[in-house]
């Protein structure tokens, strides 16, 4: 039996810092194309380009994957590290 992608990113589980975010945006940064980097490339489909353009993200479901922070660290991205000790995700599929 084969899973989709969907199926298999559902047993993850996610242990959040919700005192800490180990990524910051700029909601607001003016370049459509950068943001539009981060809402095409990211693996967990965590960026959202609202209907006025502003970016939304949720770092609750980030598979630590580091691909935003390699596109758009210092213009959309402004923060990116690695979760605290014990934070973060945690793979349980094969």
């Amino acid at each position: 039996m084969s899973l989709s992608i969907e199926e298999k990113l559902s047993v993850n589980k996610f242990f959040v810092d919700e005192e800490n975010a180990h990524i910051e945006i700029d909601p607001a940064y003016p370049d459509l194309k950068e943001k539009m980097k981060l809402v095409n490339a990211c693996p967990a489909g965590l960026y959202k380009l609202n209907d006025d353009e502003t970016l939304s993200f949720d770092y609750a479901g980030c598979l630590e994957c580091g691909t935003c922070r390699i596109l758009c660290l210092g213009t959309v991205v402004k923060k990116w590290e690695y979760p605290e000790d014990t934070k973060g995700v945690e793979f349980r599929y094969g």
